[in-house]
């Protein structure tokens, strides 16, 4: 039997089956709220229940009302009522499962793997600048990955896979991958995408967390548009900004992209910004009440970065979006 689900302050009501979590109910019913990971670590779906009970995978039934409620990972148990961070209109995402076939494997810095893969001839899977897609494994486990090709390209996918040191696919199967191997993929999922408005944009990004941003920047760029674009690319040493020269590139060919790279572990010499980006970000745009931030990374930037810039910066905090990334290790398990 179907639950209704009520969204607090809002006229949105929207039917939840049996099995479903809050999330995909939404989805299913036309609806989008924030999230990143889907397995109940980054917490960018985590909303309030008002009302009404919900088993939630891994702290059992909660009662509203509750806050911090992750739901990805919440099951209604009967009528409920629930404020998420954000709830928009939008059309339920058709996803497609692919087996692909990895055409190159490029390693440009020590710890970061760039993958090639090719769709099956005639299949592409449409998606939007920012979303991310599942590896699965073997096992029924899946990866998510964040798609750093433009839209326009939606007959293959770039990954960007930092290596985790015992990780089950980002060393033990990515560090064996050839041309011609094959992996299967479900796509996309995400909403770490750009809005509507004019407003400038500040980009933050740590790492890997390049990958959506290249996805971003690169559709701008197909499309012509002018949108006013600030990266603060930060890593520890110069080699974690691996595709740093790209975008040094994009700054020197549009006018409405700067670029600032930040190294937290500067060596001697260097001449750059250092510290970590959102402080970088900060130091140039004291005010950003007339921005949008998009902030792809390690959990600890993006969630430093939503303090300190919604604090210090005036930034509103409808306007902070962020796709936080989390060790797989990290999931929270599912009981049994």
């Amino acid at each position: 039997m179907n639950l209704p689900i009520r969204v607090a302050g809002t006229e949105i009501e929207f039917a939840c089956a049996p099995g479903q979590t809050v999330l995909e109910a939404a989805e299913s019913a036309g609806w989008s709220i924030p999230y990143s990971c889907r397995k109940g670590v980054c917490t960018s779906c985590a909303g309030g229940l008002r009302a009404g009970e919900a088993a939630v995978r891994g702290r059992g039934t909660v009662t509203g009302p509750a806050a911090d409620i992750l739901l990805c990972r919440a099951e209604p148990l009967g009528p409920v009522e629930i404020e998420p961070r954000r709830i928009t209109a939008a059309q339920p995402p058709v996803r497609k499962t692919l087996t692909t076939v990895v055409y190159r494997v490029r390693r440009p810095a020590p710890r970061v793997t760039l993958l090639d893969l090719r769709f099956p001839i005639g299949r592409r899977a449409p998606f939007r600048a920012g979303q991310f897609l599942n590896v699965h494994l073997p096992g029924g486990d899946t990866r998510p990955y964040s798609l750093a090709n433009s839209p326009r390209h939606n007959d293959a996918a770039e990954l960007h896979v930092r290596t985790e040191p015992g990780g089950t696919f980002s060393e033990r199967i990515v560090g064996s991958l050839r041309p011609g191997d094959t992996l299967t993929v479900e796509t996309p999922f995400g909403e770490f995408v750009l809005d509507d408005d004019d407003r400038p944009v500040v980009l933050l990004a740590t790492g890997t967390g390049f990958a959506p941003i290249q996805s971003i920047v690169r559709d701008q760029i197909a499309c012509r548009r002018r949108r006013p674009m600030h990266l603060y690319w930060g890593g520890r040493t110069e080699d974690e900004l691996y595709l740093c020269g790209l975008a040094r590139h994009w700054a020197e060919r549009y006018d409405w992209f700067r670029f600032t790279p930040v190294l937290s572990r500067p060596p001697a010499g260097w001449r750059g910004v250092t510290g970590w980006v959102q402080h970088a970000a900060l130091a140039d745009h004291p005010d950003l009440s007339a921005h949008t931030v998009y902030a792809c990374g390690s959990e600890a930037m993006t969630t430093a970065a939503q303090e300190t810039l919604t604090r210090e910066g005036a930034l509103p905090g409808d306007r902070f979006h962020a796709d936080a990334f989390v060790p797989a290790a990290e999931v929270v398990p599912t009981p049994h």
